[in-house]
């Protein structure tokens, strides 16, 4: 079975599996998901908990062992199993396929690990875990989700504030989901229950978003120009490379200078062709379409003079420079 984070709950009321794996990276909205469970299994009374961090060189042996005997002190034990790799080894994966075949009469099994990847979809221990697990999936919140999540945060604490202060939230918040989470609680405790004023949100949220060159990538797709412009400042607050903003800007330029004059099936056959994923296709195809050739080429030749900026060849400013290629490809 496979559930989204918020249908758990209404899950969980129902009944309890005997074994969850919950999966993803975001580290808040996993940590929510798994208190859940543990939260109905202690209304369910399994008294006991163990814990096993799975890395380095872990005894899957003993975990087996330990599953085939009940405690003497409690009559139903919680079995947590964290992951922080994703990869198990030769070994694990064994030990994975035995334990889902044969789980542990009176025993509450919780695995958690990031999102798994490609190859990790398609080994034998994952396809076990799916089909004997209740399999909790974590997804990010997009940046267009965020000031809806944000809002949501709020109304549990019976708060509510304006679009223009969501929006400021946002900003503030963008890519720190837990630091998000701390400031939504402090609004909680800040201001009573009721309308807060843009000038209250302003003066309590704190500066914590968090950048990355792939957030920078998806504002350039997107052609949001104050988007771009707060994450590449960011970037550069951060002390993140400029080479490593230029190659995630020019990547995203060639590949559109690949689609550029394609339309319909074609456009698509050749997103799929270069490797664009499902998710960003949409996003791709938008940007295709408003930027012409000229456009790709005049931005391309610009990102191969900042490359010379970076290596000392041009003593020009290069992250001022990047920034007039973002406003080049934006608008």
């Amino acid at each position: 079975m496979r559930l989204r984070p918020e249908q758990l709950p209404a899950h969980l009321n129902k009944s309890l599996a005997a074994l969850y794996c919950v999966h993803g990276d975001e580290i808040l909205l996993v940590q929510e998901a798994c208190d859940s469970i543990r939260r109905q299994a202690r209304i369910q009374h399994y008294s006991q908990r163990e814990i096993h961090q799975i890395e380095g060189r872990f005894d899957w042996n003993e975990l087996l062992q330990s599953s085939r005997h009940l405690s003497l002190f409690a009559e139903q034990r919680l079995i947590e199993l964290r992951m922080p790799s994703g990869k198990p080894g030769t070994e694990g994966a064994r030990a994975l396929i035995s334990y889902c075949a044969n789980l542990p009469a009176d025993t509450l099994t919780l695995i958690t690990l990031p999102k798994p990847d490609r190859a990790t979809s398609g080994s034998k221990w994952f396809t076990a875990l799916e089909q004997a697990a209740v399999m909790v999936g974590v997804m990010p919140v997009t940046i267009e989700q965020l000031p809806r999540w944000i809002s949501e945060r709020l109304a549990q604490q019976h708060q509510h504030t304006t679009p223009t202060a969501l929006r400021l939230i946002t900003e503030k918040v963008e890519g720190n989901l837990l630091a998000a989470q701390q400031e939504i609680l402090k609004l909680g405790m800040l201001h009573p229950a009721g309308s807060l004023s843009f000038e209250q949100v302003r003066d309590a949220v704190l500066d914590v978003a968090r950048y990355d060159v792939f957030k920078l990538a998806d504002a350039l797709l997107a052609g949001d120009l104050p988007r771009l412009i707060r994450i590449l400042h960011g970037l550069k607050g951060e002390g993140e490379a400029s080479t490593l903003v230029l190659w995630a800007l020019t990547r995203e330029l060639r590949l559109l200078r690949q689609l550029a004059c394609l339309t319909g099936d074609a456009l698509k056959q050749a997103m799929r062709k270069l490797g664009v994923w499902d998710s960003r296709q949409s996003l791709t195809e938008r940007a295709a379409r408003r930027l012409t050739p000229l456009q790709l080429d005049t931005a391309l030749h610009q990102a191969a003079t900042i490359d010379r900026m970076i290596k000392g060849l041009d003593k020009r400013d290069p992250w001022l420079a990047l920034e007039k290629l973002m406003i080049q490809v934006a608008v």
